[in-house]
């Protein structure tokens, strides 16, 4: 193993489109959404621990979930426990995650992996982490795994690629988030757009090269810090100065402005399980009627294609849907279209302006 490399997973998030399952107390990383004893934090933890040495895994996370993670993955060490104050979108926890790491080790490679999401074939997404890695290593360059989409989905943003490129890294040419569905027909059938998977591969001088010309605040409020890093004092200066930070994503700071951004599309059964939907493209259907169940017992007639989670203690009788979603959950009950999915996130946010607090 590499001792230059590192591995910080992303663990901040609410998940809010997997409401009420995931909550803001306890977001969809820290449960155990595919039914098989392991959260999706745990299953991302123990993927990396193959290639990467536990000490050089850390995870960033909003402070509120400092106790949960170390609950969780008792290997890591709180010190390898990146805390937030504020929720402030993926720029400012990537550039404390490059602050932080340069300071240890001036060769730092730096891997930044989402939390929550499911890798059908480990092997090959394992063996294209390293492949990125080495490269990252010999070249200042800003890559992202590219996943060569399936489906003309309009949930994911598409990176378009040129087409000549060494080792299958190709340069990217433009950044689409979310697009109608006529265009990402139109991308899918190209043959030249990759999902954006928000799994990043850089040295961590690179990335911060970066931010210091394109988002210069930035840089400027992290490297306030330099003498606190890694020491006693870190987190109170992250405490005073992190919540000052711009709400900005890696994306918009970032990767649609450098000139160094290239891609690697890849193929290992991919999903980002951001949805109910996606949860049920991936999960193991349980009956002829392709329905996915999970938790207590069912009585299921004329009902196809749903997704159901209710409690182990709970009898669920359900006839007569197609395409639903149904989650039993503490003191909130969910009976939704699987096609209107994307308005879960919506009601969450009604139900916050409503002050109705206990059901997020």
């Amino acid at each position: 193993m590499n001792n230059h490399n590192y591995v910080f997973i992303m663990a901040g998030g609410v998940g809010s489109r997997f409401w009420p399952k995931s909550r803001n107390n306890y977001p969809k990383q820290f449960i155990d959404i595919l039914g098989i004893g392991k959260s999706l934090l745990q299953l991302t933890y123990e993927r990396f621990n193959k290639i990467i040495p536990a000490e050089n895994i850390y995870v960033v996370t909003n402070t509120a979930y400092k106790g949960l993670i170390l609950e969780q993955l008792p290997e890591v060490s709180a010190n390898n426990i990146l805390c937030e104050p504020s929720r402030n979108n993926t720029a400012p926890g990537i550039a404390y995650a490059a602050f932080k790491i340069l300071a240890k080790d001036a060769n730092a490679s730096m891997v930044i992996a989402p939390s929550d999401h499911f890798i059908l074939r480990e092997e090959i997404f394992l063996a294209k982490i390293q492949q990125a890695l080495n490269v990252v290593a010999e070249k200042d360059i800003l890559l992202t795994l590219g996943i060569t989409p399936t489906r003309p989905d309009t949930g994911y943003g598409y990176i378009k690629f040129a087409e000549n490129g060494e080792e299958n890294i190709h340069k990217v040419v433009k950044f689409t988030e979310k697009p109608v569905l006529s265009k990402a027909l139109e991308f899918l059938n190209s043959g030249d757009y990759v999902w954006n998977a928000g799994i990043f591969i850089w040295k961590a001088q690179s990335i911060l090269n970066a931010i210091k010309q394109l988002t210069p605040e930035l840089y400027d409020l992290f490297s306030k810090g330099a003498g606190a890093y890694n020491t006693a004092q870190e987190q109170a200066f992250i405490d005073q100065y992190y919540p000052q930070s711009p709400n900005i994503s890696i994306d918009y700071a970032v990767m649609e402005k450098a000139e160094n951004v290239y891609t690697m599309p890849v193929e290992f059964g991919w999903s980002d399980l951001g949805t109910w939907a996606s949860l049920f493209m991936v999960a193991e259907k349980q009956d002829d009627s392709n329905n996915v169940f999970s938790g207590g017992d069912g009585q299921l007639e004329d009902t196809s294609d749903c997704i159901i989670h209710i409690p182990k203690d709970k009898l669920a009788v359900i006839r007569g849907l197609k395409d639903f979603i149904v989650v039993d959950d503490g003191n909130v009950l969910l009976i939704y279209p699987k096609t209107a999915e994307q308005e879960i996130k919506r009601v969450t946010e009604q139900l916050r302006i409503q002050n109705k607090i206990s059901h997020l």
